[in-house]
């Protein structure tokens, strides 16, 4: 597949398409995305359960079921060291695990116990992970698994390198888990929803963690997540999926300060806060579309309250709203009457910038 070369792009997806074989037929799970990730950037994928963000990470991982095909589109994977691409669309699950995963391309999942096993130390786990995927020996890989225990934060590495799971906390055995997606030295690092099971003072410890080390190691970062407190600490770039599509995506300014879609302002409408005036969560109207069935039109519609007639019969295109904002919606073409944002999300977002403002 060609593809124009762009600097420091290191991964491209077009037009993908995924689909599962199921006993009640066809899940169309990724239907038709988009984006690019730079060397050094972070880009976060949001939106609701099922709309299609774990899919398309696996997909790059190589860790796709074996009822799912990728229909269409393409995954491009850009080796800066190498200057070599591969492209992983083409490629066997485990052609992907034998070059890419781990060592090119890691992942840190949200639930560390499912990712450590529980009857080794969490030394030989780290371990295991720098023999199996590189030529170091294994005195050397001794010494850089602590080196790497020390580098996420863990005091006495020693100690921790000798230790099960069992007997870490929650906010450690996701550092030990950090620490082996970076064992091999990745050039992207996939973080699926990696504060899920922590309390507050150890997320933000986390993310503070993934962020200092991506500024050390040079690393290009994809989170995945529900949670747009978390997308405001730490993205660049923002992708909104709704249903298997990327239906808003921008800086984190753009999505954050000047959202586009309906969708996008339900998610912030969504978000606990204490300084609005009315103090309560808007969720968002119905529920999320079957991707079992095909959808005609916008799968958002009939859960719009600005849905146009259109919406109903044809999917929108990609409108350029300025920057790098661009937003699927019919409410963006020229015919289409003038909506305005909820009074009570400008508010919001009009006291997200003040706050801003003061910790700059």
């Amino acid at each position: 597949m060609f593809l124009k070369e762009i600097p420091n792009r290191i991964l491209a997806i077009r037009n993908l398409y995924i689909s599962f074989q199921t006993d009640a037929g066809e899940l169309k799970a990724i239907r038709g995305i988009d984006f690019d990730l730079f060397k050094n950037e972070t880009i976060a994928l949001v939106g609701e359960s099922g709309s299609g963000k774990s899919v398309t990470m696996k997909a790059i991982m190589g860790i796709l079921d074996k009822n799912a095909k990728v229909t269409e589109g393409f995954i491009n994977f850009k080796d800066v060291e190498t200057n070599k691409s591969y492209e992983i669309t083409q490629m066997s699950n485990l052609e992907i695990r034998k070059h890419l995963s781990g060592k090119k391309i890691a992942m840190i999942f949200q639930d560390p116990m499912t990712s450590l096993d529980p009857t080794m130390r969490i030394g030989n786990q780290v371990l295991e992970t720098i023999l199996h995927n590189t030529t170091t020996n294994k005195k050397d890989a001794k010494k850089k698994v602590l080196s790497l225990l020390e580098d996420v934060g863990l005091n006495n590495p020693e100690l921790v390198y000798r230790q099960y799971p069992n007997q870490l906390s929650g906010g450690m055995r996701q550092r030990v888990v950090i620490a082996i997606a970076l064992a091999c030295d990745p050039q992207i690092l996939i973080c699926d929803e990696p504060t899920t099971a922590l309390d507050v003072t150890v997320q933000a410890k986390i993310l503070e963690l993934i962020k200092q080390l991506q500024k050390e190691k040079e690393l290009s970062v994809i989170y995945i997540t529900h949670d747009l407190g978390v997308v405001a600490k730490v993205a660049d770039y923002v992708a909104v999926m709704y249903a298997g599509r990327i239906i808003e995506k921008g800086s984190v300014e753009e999505i954050f300060y000047d959202p586009r879609h309906p969708y996008t302002w339900g998610l912030l409408s969504s978000m606990p806060d204490l300084n609005t005036k009315s103090g309560q969560l808007q969720p968002i109207p119905g529920t999320p579309a079957n991707l079992m069935k095909e959808i005609k039109g916008d799968p958002f519609a009939p859960r719009n309250p600005y849905a146009l007639n259109i919406d109903f019969q044809e999917f929108p295109p990609q409108f350029n709203v300025g920057g790098k904002h661009r937003v699927s919606s019919w409410l963006f073409d020229e015919r289409a009457p003038k909506v305005e944002m909820p009074a009570a999300l400008r508010e919001r977002i009009d006291l997200m910038k003040k706050e801003a403002n003061i910790y700059e």
